[in-house]
């Protein structure tokens, strides 16, 4: 992170260009997801291939003034997707006491003396009709203060029923733009990503992993924003096969089962531990944009 004030303050062009670097890979993975509806899928029966539905979002400003938004891209009952949330948002305003204390604590400097922020990202989580297709997470943002920005981002693989050819190839497509940005990056955010997604209380990941990272700030915003670009570039390319690869795949219902199980992990992750979904509810967004990740259907034992 940096401390300096006035570098930071002449972001406005800089943080115009990452909205619209998000909003534009929302549109790109909105359009693939579409698409993949519109194919074979085993168990789908006489469904209509899904669409997505469009809810503008907004955030609660305490004196009710402008905070800024998004929009909530939600697909439910696909053929292939039983349940997916695209979702991109910008977002401003002061932080709360709480969040400035967590702030700070990151090492974010000048919280006290001026909690202004400013965020935008992309979020996306979808869970598949069919068990063998595994759900995925991915998510990039930017986040702005007077005296600090830094990125974030990554994606994680959560099959119910593992097949490691997919992961190993989920992984490789992952590596590519980690490894061209500097040499040792994969291994380390792969290890980030295998600490941040463990659920300490049932002593397990909540799926296979990928990569993860927060607070990226080299000093070189054009290269820290490159390798975001070539993060979320590469969603698609390291998800869409997998998809192609399953999605004919016969289940059973005891494949079913596994699934609604797995899903309930996914659910206390998120509710429980998740740093996103605690910073959107407490900062006041839209509560049914923060929720979007959790499934339609879970089931515990």
């Amino acid at each position: 992170m940096t401390d300096d004030t006035a570098f930071a303050a002449g972001f406005t062009a800089e943080r115009a260009e990452a909205s619209a670097w998000f909003r534009s890979l929302r549109d790109r993975i909105v359009a693939a997801f579409e698409t993949l509806e519109d194919g074979p899928a085993a168990g789908a029966g006489d469904l209509p291939p899904g669409r997505f539905e469009l809810t503008e979002t907004r955030r609660s400003a305490p004196d009710g003034g402008d905070a800024g938004g998004g929009l909530m891209s939600v697909l439910r009952g696909g053929r292939v997707f039983e349940k997916v949330g695209v979702n991109v948002s910008t977002v401003h305003g002061a932080l709360g006491a709480r969040a400035q204390k967590a702030m700070a604590a990151r090492g974010v400097p000048g919280m006290a003396e001026d909690p202004r922020f400013w965020a935008s990202g992309i979020s996306l989580v979808a869970h598949m009709r069919n068990p063998h297709v595994p759900a995925v997470h991915m998510n990039t943002r930017m986040f702005w203060t007077p005296h600090a920005w830094w990125f974030g981002g990554g994606a994680d693989l959560n099959p119910c029923l593992e097949y490691a050819e997919d992961t190993a190839a989920f992984h490789a497509t992952l590596a590519a733009p980690c490894e061209a940005a500097e040499p040792g990056r994969y291994d380390r955010l792969k290890a980030w990503a295998d600490e941040y997604f463990f659920i300490p209380h049932r002593g397990r990941a909540r799926g296979v992993g990928g990569i993860f990272y927060d607070d990226l700030n080299t000093g070189d915003w054009a290269a820290d924003f490159a390798f975001t670009r070539a993060v979320g570039a590469a969603f698609l390319p390291a998800f869409v096969p997998l998809v192609e690869r399953r999605r004919e795949t016969p289940w059973s219902e005891a494949d079913r089962e596994a699934q609604l199980v797995h899903r309930g992990l996914y659910a206390e992750y998120n509710l429980v531990y998740d740093r996103g979904t605690k910073f959107g509810l407490e900062s006041g967004h839209d509560a049914n944009a923060v929720l979007m990740s959790l499934p339609p259907l879970a089931k515990w034992i």
